[in-house]
């Protein structure tokens, strides 16, 4: 995950105060190419764990912008080692594209000697071998907007210009309180940071709350950048951020209004048919040993009611805009259902 990688090994969570890195390797791949990285279908490879929600947004916008085809996918193992991100859920322990056992060789393929973390999500130029960016913040903006000549018929537009100031002004404070602020009071190492960043949590919480009690989506009436940035907190809420990193005030599933929310969107096709809480789960729990050193894994919560009707059509909204859901997710990329083994 963005960020984690910094922090040196995994008994180190929860000992040093929690400051999320910066993309170090920021090149953007665009339309004209002009940092060196023209889009081009089938040259890149986007490096994801389903455990991290930096890179699930990633994974979302892809399937909902129909880029399978054009842009390939590689899972990581949901548990690290200390070479971090390693592809041990391939035969041999391998990337079958990439060729390579860690996705720190793809760094160590653009700069030798790199000093920070590892994270996902990363997009890799296969040919070349090396990283292209790990820009968590600019990947899936530039998915919605210089990757359009790629996008399958009916994709949304999950970043319309005439809403750009609303969307970046809600995922600002959606970033810095509910995105981050998790892992700040997950990772805090004493009361007074773990207090302000749980209060925060909360109060953004609440602050949205009554706007999506009023309105289907968050900016306009379909599904933008900004949802998808939302959701992939969401989903983790109770299963692991609850429990694990103490923001207990109250579950998900208590807010009726939010819990409806993040329901009507694992429902639509592209959100919860790439939410793997297996991975999910077992990475919070047995990666961060400095703050459950014992990396027992819970057996809750319940995941049943992911499926239970949400009413928010009621609302009005169209989740595609003028477009179309996407086609069924890929039998390779499937992962379970939630109550399902």
């Amino acid at each position: 995950m963005s960020g984690d990688g910094g922090t040196p090994g995994n008994s180190g969570y929860g000992r040093k105060a929690f400051k999320r890195s910066r993309s170090h390797f920021a090149d953007r791949i665009t339309a004209d190419g002009r940092d060196g990285w023209p889009v081009a279908p089938g040259r890149y490879r986007l490096v994801v764990s389903r455990a991290c929600p930096w890179a699930s947004r990633a994974l979302v916008s892809r399937r909902l912008l129909g880029l399978e085809d054009a842009l390939s996918l590689a899972v990581t193992d949901p548990l690290q080692d200390d070479r971090s991100w390693r592809f041990t859920l391939d035969p041999d322990g391998r990337d079958p594209v990439l060729g390579i056992r860690y996705l720190s060789e793809a760094y160590d393929r653009r700069e030798t000697g790199y000093p920070g973390g590892v994270s996902v999500p990363a997009i890799v130029d296969v040919p070349s071998g090396q990283l292209v960016t790990n820009d968590y913040q600019q990947i899936t903006l530039d998915l919605a907007t210089e990757w359009t000549s790629l996008h399958r018929p009916g994709a949304p537009d999950l970043y319309p210009d005439a809403l750009r100031d609303e969307i970046d002004e809600v995922m600002a404070g959606v970033y810095e309180d509910v995105n981050n602020g998790v892992y700040r009071a997950g990772f805090a190492t004493g009361q007074e940071e773990y207090e302000a960043a749980c209060a925060g949590v909360f109060r953004r919480l609440e602050a949205l709350t009554p706007r999506l009690e009023r309105q289907r989506y968050l900016v306009g009436d379909t599904i933008t950048e900004a949802d998808i940035r939302l959701f992939t907190t969401l989903v983790r809420f109770d299963a692991v951020y609850h429990g694990h990193f103490k923001c207990n005030r109250w579950k998900l599933t208590e807010n009726p209004v939010l819990w409806a929310y993040v329901r009507d969107l694992f429902q639509t096709p592209g959100f919860g048919d790439t939410v793997d809480f297996d991975h999910i789960k077992r990475h919070y729990y047995q990666v961060h040993t400095g703050i459950n050193p014992t990396a027992i894994v819970p057996l809750g919560p319940d995941l049943s009611g992911w499926l239970t009707p949400h009413h928010r059509q009621e609302l009005g909204g169209r989740p595609f805009g003028h477009g179309t859901p996407p086609e069924p997710v890929r039998a390779d990329e499937a992962v379970p259902a939630p109550g399902r083994p």
